[in-house]
């Protein structure tokens, strides 16, 4: 089960042809996969107390469709794959059920220096209720 996140779209996120920035949605997917987090007990703060943060290190992103001023977008939080010191997840951002975005995402756990680490003990558990697909690579 996907967690989701609904978001409206600011007049200042948008480009000079009135859509919705294409950086402006790695922020939404951001605040998305921050808001599944802290739901499932693995909030920024509580990262920090395990030190450790999550690192963005590959984006796979499609662009279907632009969003424009006052879209109320439902962005869809799941993860795919969890390994030692990573995790996969699928996000979507969509409109009823019309797909603008579709985005593959890589998060390495890494120290605050940025090296890496295994995950936090509890956090592969924690992320089960929205895991697709059964656990890989442990």
């Amino acid at each position: 089960m996907a967690h989701h996140t609904q978001i409206t779209v600011r007049w200042s996120e948008l480009d000079p042809y009135q859509h919705v920035n294409h950086a402006v949605y790695l922020t939404y997917l951001e605040a998305a996969r921050i808001e599944a987090l802290a739901e499932l007990g693995f909030g920024i703060d509580r990262l920090a107390d395990e030190d450790c943060q999550i690192v963005l290190t590959d984006m796979q992103i499609k662009f279907l469709r632009s969003a424009v001023a006052g879209d109320i977008l439902d962005i869809s939080t799941s993860v795919i794959k969890i390994r030692r010191a990573s995790t996969q997840w699928l996000q979507t951002i969509s409109i009823g059920e019309t797909q603008y975005i579709h985005a593959i995402l890589t998060g390495t756990i890494t120290d605050f220096e940025g090296r890496p680490r295994r995950l936090p003990e509890g956090f592969a558990q924690a992320l089960e209720p929205v895991t697709l697909t059964e656990r890989k690579n442990r």
